[in-house]
Order: C-alpha cells, then structure tokens, then sequence
C-alpha cells in the first residue's frame, strides 16, 4: 500500500517488484503458509473473498484456483504490484478483480465479503493505520464472516527474535515492533472482531510468522 496508508515503499521487498515473488518465497516459507492460511480460510463456492494488500497476487491467485466459484478480489496501492498481479492472473487462468486502493479506505460497500485474507502486510503500517485497517475489515465483513491473516509475530525463541531484526531494518522498528510485541490480535479485539486468535507458527528467516484467525459478530 502507499505511503497515504502509513506504509513506506521504499523500504522492505516491495521496491524489488521485479524479483518480490522470489524473494519472498526464499525467505519466509510461502507456499507453505499460504497454503495453510487458505486451508484455515476454507473458503466455500458462492462466497466472496478479499486478499488485502494483494501485492503480486500470489495468495489471491492460489485461491482463486482452489476455489473457482468463489468471488475473489484483490485490492494494493501499488500500481506496479497489481500491474503484475493482474499478469500472473491471466497466465493462471483464473478470474480476479483487481483494484487499486488503501487498506483504510476500502471501496466497497459494508458486508460486502464473506472472507478478508491479508498476507504479510501489517507489519509495514504504523499502529494508527493497522487500527484504521481492521476497522475497515469489521466494516466490509458480513456478519459471521472471517478474517484469516499471516504476519510476524512474537518470537518463539531468541534466535527468531534475533532473525525478526532484518526484517526490522527493512521495514523500521516503529511499524513493525507491535507485530513482534504479539499486539495484532488485541488490535483486532480492539475493532470489534472476535474469537481471535493464533492458530500457527512458522519459523523463517526473518523470524516467527503467526497464522491469526478472527471472526465479525
């Protein structure tokens, strides 16, 4: 997302667009958590789905796939990110509607989504703007509808907590201390989500990446 939505660019993976999707699949065990994050999901045929902070696309493509009847969206503030996605798309042959926009500023319509899946995204926002996030996210979930979400979180041990440090050069300590503090989920508590919690743990690279699922009343 933009800097308007308390993200910086040019810091982290993201200013690399060309090589994003290798370097992420490098370093933080993507096919695996992304698989796991969709199976966590299980999104069903008829519903809609929203991949927040879509990035390449990677996570909405691979839904989109499992899942065909399904309505799957996309939305990022990088042009650059969705120009790719929408790439990766077509040669995937799935259907995805793609928009460019913020995450505190979703636009569509209250209850629109059955699903909000978001990948690797929260950690690049300032503490205001992951508020703001999650308040969007309660307002276009349905009732009942879900939130599934892969992030950094607490370290699981001291070497994690020293690996997570990279990826607090990369993205700075102000934004991405909350993740690495075990904040998200009270956070989502916060903007009236519930039944949040931490459902899994990887160990990466760049340290411990939590699995969190909540529920909209």
């Amino acid at each position: 997302m933009s800097g308007r939505d308390g993200y910086v660019p040019a810091l982290g993976f993201r200013w690399l667009t060309p090589a994003y999707d290798v370097v992420v699949g490098l370093t933080t065990r993507e096919r695996a958590f992304k698989q796991a994050l969709l199976a966590q999901a299980n999104l069903q045929a008829g519903q809609r789905a929203l991949d927040l902070a879509c990035g390449t696309g990677t996570l909405a493509i691979l839904a989109a796939g499992a899942v065909p009847e399904a309505g799957m969206h996309g939305i990022d503030g990088d042009p650059q990110m969705l120009a790719r996605a929408r790439r990766k798309a077509q040669s995937a042959g799935v259907a995805i509607e793609w928009r460019e926009g913020l995450s505190t500023a979703l636009p569509w319509p209250d209850g629109t989504f059955d699903r909000v899946l978001s990948s690797l995204f929260f950690h690049h926002l300032d503490r205001e703007s992951k508020r703001a996030s999650f308040t969007e996210v309660v307002r276009v979930l349905r009732p009942g509808g879900e939130l599934h979400v892969a992030d950094w979180g607490a370290a699981a041990n001291p070497l994690m907590r020293a690996a997570y440090l990279g990826i607090q050069l990369l993205d700075g300590f102000a934004n991405t201390a909350d993740n690495v503090r075990g904040l998200l989920p009270k956070m989502m508590e916060d903007a009236g989500l519930r039944e949040v919690r931490e459902t899994r743990r990887f160990s990466t690279m760049f340290g411990t990446l939590s699995l969190y699922r909540a529920q909209r009343p």
